[in-house]
């Protein structure tokens, strides 16, 4: 793959992550209450809280991880089982710090 090529994909996904998903999570995630954030039509079901959860540890495990060779401390299943202890707030920051540094892999 062309170097340049390489380098302009990089900048492209980095601006994407930071610039446009990540200000429409937020705007997103601020229109709910934190009832909202927890809520699931059926137990087997995924709340917002659940999918935030698994954004960040699908991104720590392939772009911290994987392309910066951090270690994997992902738990998975921990981010389905979860049930509402953790504040929109929280979730909101720890989505943020893990795509901050995943920006920071992505700069290197």
């Amino acid at each position: 793959m062309n170097d340049e090529f390489a380098k302009q994909h990089i900048e492209f996904c980095r601006r994407k992550l930071l610039q446009e998903y990540l200000p429409r999570i937020q705007r997103c995630i601020s229109e709910l209450s934190e009832e909202d954030v927890w809520w699931r039509v059926h137990e087997t079901d995924n709340s917002v809280g659940n999918l935030l959860l698994h954004l960040s540890g699908n991104v720590r495990q392939w772009i911290i991880s994987g392309v910066g060779e951090a270690k994997d401390t992902r738990e998975r299943q921990k981010e389905f089982a979860e049930r509402g202890h953790v504040s929109k707030a929280d979730l909101m920051r720890k989505l943020e710090e893990t795509l901050s540094e995943a920006d920071n892999v992505l700069t290197k």
